[in-house]
């Protein structure tokens, strides 16, 4: 299985990806704007592949429940110098956490190779057409209804069922706009139009979405479903966090999205060290 995203190609099996996320936002959940100057978000992501992450995640926009939407002007004024200088100093592909299609051009412009869609539930075909115009990567994220909404009622017959037939729903459409499936990763979108049970459900299924021979990211760093189960603050998830990592791995995920790059490569690691010696 290949993952192509431009000039860079990842062919599974092989460690598993770490994508470090980097908020130039000023009402992230996570950090609450630590790195909303572009200097302190260049010094983070500069930190993060210190780190060894394997892929820059940057995002001008915050996607938490019943964040407020900002301009196209505002999210280019954040993102852009970010990845210019970004792009000119790291060997490491950059992705652009975006919803909006002239945000991700002018991303891809700037140096970006992946485009992270948390809207990939989108009715029109703009951002895949922009996908394809530059082979770039796509990371095609299941979510129910829009940040501002998605939490106040989400409802499923059967989320693991549903969420693996708009996968399949999407590999056809972007098919259709010429986006080919070596360019596609998929995310189930753990809450984002999911309740705790919903989220959990996924997790546990993670087995299910291999069968669609795409790579698999997951997020669920620092998420608020964390402390709905276990209780506790924001700064007390991480255990959980790195639980769900390693789980996702020995399901078959291949890329793991997190706030705290250092640790997750030593799960990662740790988990294939495991997993290579476990005896069929």
């Amino acid at each position: 299985m290949i993952f192509r995203a431009r000039q860079f190609e990842f062919a599974f099996p092989r460690p598993t990806l770490v994508m470090g996320v980097v908020n130039v936002t000023p009402d992230s959940f996570s950090d609450g704007g630590m790195f909303f100057n572009p200097d302190a978000a260049i010094a983070h992501a500069l930190e993060l592949a210190g780190q060894r992450a394997d892929i820059l995640d940057i995002g001008g926009e915050s996607t938490r429940p019943g964040a407020e939407p900002v301009t196209e002007a505002e999210e280019l004024r954040r993102v852009i110098p970010v990845i210019e200088k970004l792009a000119a100093k790291v060997k490491i592909p950059l992705s652009i956490d975006t919803m909006k299609p002239a945000i991700a051009r002018a991303a891809l412009l700037a140096g970006a190779s992946i485009i992270n869609d948390v809207a990939a539930n989108r009715k029109d075909d703009a951002m895949w057409r922009i996908v394809a115009e530059f082979r770039a990567g796509y990371v095609c994220m299941h979510a129910q209804g829009a940040p501002q909404t998605m939490q106040e009622n989400p409802a499923y017959t059967d989320v693991v069922g549903e969420v693996g037939k708009f996968f399949g729903e999407r590999l056809e459409r972007l098919n259709d706009c010429d986006v080919v499936a070596d360019q596609v990763v998929l995310d189930i979108g753990i809450g984002f139009g999911k309740t705790l049970e919903h989220n959990l459900q996924l997790l546990a299924n993670l087995e299910s979405f291999t069968t669609m021979a795409r790579p698999l990211l997951m997020g669920v760093s620092r998420k608020s479903f964390i402390e709905k189960l276990l209780g506790g603050k924001l700064n007390e998830r991480l255990p959980a966090s790195l639980a769900c990592a390693s789980l996702a791995i020995a399901s078959g995920v291949q890329i793991i999205r997190t706030h705290d790059v250092a640790e997750t490569v030593r799960v990662a690691r740790m988990t294939e060290a495991l997993l290579a010696r476990k005896r069929n």
